[in-house]
């Protein structure tokens, strides 16, 4: 058997060549893996990269960002802010005004994660032409 490993991004990945079968894929540490599928649960989803995003200019309140997103029930915006809030990613601060204010604004770690949706959607631009013509193919061949 002959075995190789690489140090990676997300952790330490061993493979192994076996005679006669398939390369397999071991890992020995799973915590990397973990956090890595842990944080793009949370901003893999279809709204929170529009709510961080918006929230990257200033806090807003929950009427103001259901407006700018648009198409966005009330109970996904507050499912997603929540989210947010309980990954530390937003704050949510209450006024005591009648009717109460309810502002959202992106945490230190929340503007931290800028940086990464903007190199996944400069990205996903540059190459959603390709995206789209594998797709177009695969699902000709599909026929």
């Amino acid at each position: 058997m002959v075995s190789f490993g690489y140090w990676g991004y997300i952790g330490d990945w061993f493979c192994s060549a076996q005679g006669g079968t398939l390369l397999t894929l071991s890992h020995r540490d799973h915590t990397a893996c973990q956090a890595v599928s842990d944080v793009l649960s949370r901003v893999g989803d279809k709204w929170t990269v529009l709510v961080v995003e918006l929230l990257s200019d200033g806090p807003m309140r929950f009427n103001e960002l259901r407006r700018l997103i648009g198409n966005i029930s009330q109970k996904m915006l507050t499912s997603t802010l929540r989210g947010l809030e309980r990954d530390g990613l937003v704050t949510r601060t209450v006024y005591p005004t009648i009717p109460p204010r309810v502002d959202y604004e992106l945490t230190d770690l929340g503007r931290d994660l800028r940086v990464p949706v903007k190199g996944l959607a400069l990205w996903a631009r540059a190459n959603i032409g390709k995206i789209n013509s594998a797709r177009t193919r695969f699902d000709a061949d599909q026929v």
